[in-house]
């Protein structure tokens, strides 16, 4: 049809190109492209490059202990951190954030929990990182000059 943008294609929803077992603990952000799945534990923030059309999913015995920064998120274990998903962010029954939830489009089973603020996002706007929100305010200075 005429005036309507191509859509690409969604990522098949079984192919994950990243696996962290459930024996493995990563100490440090984690920074990928394609598809992520997450049965272990991460302890740092977890962002997708930008531009992608990536994929995260944390299953219910996975756990993220900071933010977590992507296009397409699935959540389904716990997350103690801010959840950034410019796409689409589902929060699947055993789902527990900890932490701001950012998103342009949000699906959210019985059962899923959120301690924190629901944020929606429009197309247009950019997402506001954890960093962004610390930093400090430009404070102007006092101009005047002193008279001699």
């Amino acid at each position: 049809m005429l005036g309507k943008k191509k859509q690409k294609p969604r990522r098949a929803p079984g192919h994950f190109d990243t696996l962290i077992s459930g024996k493995t603990t990563i100490e440090g952000d984690v920074h990928f492209s394609g598809g992520l799945h997450v049965d272990g534990t991460i302890k740092g923030r977890v962002v997708a490059e930008d531009s992608s059309e990536a994929v995260v999913r944390l299953s219910e015995v996975g756990e993220i202990v900071g933010d977590v920064v992507a296009p397409h998120i699935i959540v389904n274990g716990k997350v103690k951190g801010d959840v950034h998903a410019s796409t689409h962010l589902e929060l699947a029954e055993k789902a527990v954030v900890t932490g701001n939830v950012y998103y342009r489009l949000i699906e959210m089973a019985i059962g899923a929990s959120v301690n924190g603020n629901l944020v929606r996002k429009d197309e247009n706007s950019g997402l506001l990182t954890h960093e962004d929100r610390l930093a400090e305010p430009v404070i102007a200075g006092d101009d005047e000059e002193k008279s001699e």
